[in-house]
C-alpha cells in the first residue's frame, strides 16, 4: 500500500495542561455527584421535600453544564432564561448578558421539569435558593458519594467545565467567552470572540462527539440559513461558521421531526464514498456542494483510494475513489482540488 505522509498538527488539546493549584473534577465525578443528587432526589417521602431537592439538582445540572458563577443562576428567571429551542440559557453578570449552550438532552430535561407541574408554584423563582444553603447541600453531596467537599463548590464546578472545553479543543480565549470571563489561571491568552463565534465553537464539542458516534468521514458544523419545503422531499440550505454554504434534501418528515429553521445548529454528515474529487475547473456537474481544499494525505492500495483534504477555512474532508481515477488525475500532496457531494447524500443531524 502507498502512503503519502501528511503534516502532522499539534491541536491545543493535546498540549493542555491544568495548574496544579486548579481544583476540578473529571467528567466521571461530576456524574458520580449527579447520580447521587438523584438518589438524594429520590429518597425524599414528602412531595415538597422532594421539589425542593429536584430543584436544587437541576441547579447543579445547570452549574455543570453553564460553568455559571453561582449567583448568575440563582437570579435567573426561568421564564425567560433558557431557550429551549436553541438549547441556550441567558446569562448576565455586571450587566452583560452572554448565551451558554447546553447539551439538547440537558434542555429537554430542564423544559421537561419547568413545565410540570412540581414547578408551577415557582415559576421566574426556580432557581432561587440562599447561596449558603446551596454550598451546605452541595457539601454533604459530596460528603455521600465520597468526593472532598472542598472539591464540591460553584466554584469547581465553573472550573471542571472550563477544563472540559478546553480538554475537548475549544480555543481558551474563546472558552472565556463561553464562561463570561474565566480565570486568568486557565486562559492566559485574551482575543475579542463576538457571542456567535464562542457558541459556534463550544458547540464544536457536540461535533467532534458525534463523529466518535458515527462511521461518516464528514462532519460539518453550522447552522440553517433557509428551508423550502415540499409535500414529500424538503432543501435545507445551512452555512459553516467560516461561510461556507451546503445543501441537503431530506424528506419532509424529517424536517419536521428535527425542527429545522433558519437559525437551527446543525451537523451535516457524509460517507467518504458519496464524495468525489475533481481537479479545479473539472467542469459541470450535478452536485450541489462543492468544498476546495489541499490534499492532505492519499492513501492507494491499488484498488480504491482514500483522499483527504483541508479548505483554507479548516474544513477538513475525506473521499473514497477508485485507485485508477486517483492515478488519471495525477493527485499529489500538496494539489488544490475540488470534493464535491450530492445534496440527497448528506445527512443532517440537530446538536
Amino acid at each position: 500500500m502507498k502512503q503519502f505522509p501528511d503534516r502532522k498538527r499539534i491541536h491545543p488539546s493535546e498540549v493542555f495542561a491544568v495548574p496544579a493549584d486548579i481544583r476540578h473534577l473529571d467528567a466521571d465525578q461530576m456524574d458520580l455527584l449527579l447520580d447521587e443528587f438523584t438518589a438524594w432526589r429520590d429518597r425524599a417521602k414528602r412531595a415538597d421535600s422532594q421539589r425542593s431537592r429536584e430543584r436544587m439538582r437541576m441547579l447543579y445540572i445547570v452549574l455543570r453544564y453553564s460553568g455559571a458563577r453561582l449567583g448568575e443562576v440563582l437570579k435567573l428567571d426561568d421564564c425567560t432564561a433558557f431557550d429551549f429551542k436553541q438549547a441556550l440559557v441567558h446569562l448576565e453578570h455586571n450587566g452583560q448578558t452572554r448565551q451558554v449552550p447546553l447539551p439538547r438532552e440537558v434542555a429537554l430535561e430542564l423544559e421537561k421539569q419547568l413545565e410540570s407541574p412540581m414547578a408551577s408554584q415557582v415559576r421566574g423563582s426556580f432557581f432561587h435558593f440562599d447561596p449558603g444553603y446551596v454550598r451546605r447541600v452541595f457539601y454533604e453531596r459530596a460528603k455521600a458519594c465520597g468526593l472532598p467537599k472542598e472539591y464540591v463548590t460553584p466554584r469547581v464546578l465553573r472550573n471542571s467545565r472550563a477544563v472540559e472545553m478546553l480538554r475537548s479543543g475549544v480555543p481558551l480565549p474563546v472558552a472565556r467567552v463561553a464562561l463570561g470571563q474565566a480565570s486568568t489561571d486557565l486562559t492566559s491568552v485574551f482575543q475579542e470572540f463576538t457571542d456567535g463565534d464562542a457558541l459556534s465553537i463550544v458547540r464544536r464539542q457536540a461535533t467532534d462527539n458525534l463523529g466518535r458516534r458515527t462511521s461518516a468521514r464528514n462532519t460539518f458544523m453550522g447552522h440553517v440559513t433557509e428551508t423550502h419545503e415540499e409535500m414529500v422531499m424538503s432543501e435545507v440550505l445551512m452555512e459553516t461558521a467560516d461561510g461556507t454554504p451546503f445543501c441537503a434534501i431530506i424528506t419532509t418528515q424529517s424536517l419536521h421531526n428535527l425542527d429545522l429553521h433558519p437559525g437551527t445548529p446543525v451537523a451535516a454528515t457524509i460517507k467518504a464514498p458519496h464524495v468525489n474529487v475533481f481537479r479545479l475547473g473539472g467542469g459541470p456537474g450535478s452536485t450541489r456542494n462543492v468544498v476546495e481544499a489541499d490534499i492532505m494525505l492519499i492513501k492507494d492500495d491499488g484498488v480504491i483510494a482514500e483522499i483527504s483534504g483541508e479548505s483554507p477555512t479548516g474544513i477538513k474532508v475525506c473521499a473514497l475513489i477508485s485507485a485508477q481515477s486517483a492515478t488519471d488525475m495525477e493527485l499529489k500532496i500538496g494539489d488544490r482540488v475540488e470534493f464535491r457531494f450530492k445534496a440527497l447524500s448528506l445527512v443532517l443531524n440537530t446538536v
